[in-house]
């Protein structure tokens, strides 16, 4: 229950109780149920909106709805990871460039994009929406544990991530993302899609970080993941036109 106390408080501002003791290897298995709670959150916040107004504004404010429980906690992470990644900048500078809070225009330009590539799924998305949107942060969520165990860690003299990184994840560690695949197999051809996608998205950006950098950050998982929620949404919206 303290891992998962401790997943929940991290990734999200869901009250959670007191503060927890940072619980990295404990509270990592749970980032896909963390997933499953926000998903949850949104499909019913989504269904309410829903009732009064159009599909276009309620994907707005789903959206806003995903930004504010999270905390734009990713948003920052991929702000920074955009910022370094970009920009032919050597190894090293890179990092440096992630280390600095402040936002730089690459980090603007990312941000505007994710979130109006989510905006343009969760617009379009028609058949089993309220289920898709219950399953999808999971899945994002779980591409974070891909990344950690399949890339080192960017700092070995400390960061963010760092402690995540002391014992990698198991592949059994995903064991959270089991329902989302379960649901996933009653929607047919579009569950298929859905795991199918995740697994492109996952893979190519783990491709993209380990030419580029050849190594992750806690920034680049937090993008990873935002990148991945905006980017299934997409993705399996696709003939979505009622």
């Amino acid at each position: 229950m303290n891992g998962f106390l401790a997943a929940l408080q991290f990734l999200t501002i869901l009250p959670s109780g007191r503060t927890r003791p940072f619980l990295p290897g404990k509270m990592v298995p749970f980032f896909p149920v963390v997933g499953l709670i926000l998903g949850l959150m949104l499909s019913g916040f989504d269904w309410v909106v829903g009732q009064y107004w159009p599909r276009p504004a309620a994907a707005v404010l789903d959206v806003f709805f995903l930004v504010m429980v999270t905390g734009a906690f990713h948003l920052d992470g991929l702000a920074d990871t955009a910022d370094g990644l970009y920009g032919r900048h050597p190894v090293e500078k890179a990092l440096t460039i992630m280390k600095d809070s402040r936002v730089g225009a690459m980090g603007v330009v990312a941000i505007t994009s994710v979130l109006a590539i989510k905006w343009a799924g969760l617009a379009s998305l028609t058949d089993h929406r309220q289920w898709l949107l219950i399953i999808v942060p999971c899945y994002a969520r779980a591409s974070m544990l891909l990344g950690m165990k399949f890339l080192p860690y960017g700092r070995p003299a400390g960061g963010t991530g760092h402690a995540f990184f002391a014992s990698p994840p198991k592949v059994s560690a995903l064991w959270g993302l089991l329902p989302a695949v379960v649901i996933s197999g009653l929607f047919g051809w579009k569950g298929f899609w859905l795991n199918v996608s995740f697994l492109m998205l996952t893979a190519a950006t783990l491709y993209f970080y380990k030419r580029r950098l050849n190594c992750i950050t806690g920034d680049m998982l937090g993008a990873m993941g935002e990148m991945c929620e905006s980017g299934l949404f997409l993705l399996i919206s696709m003939g979505g036109t009622s």
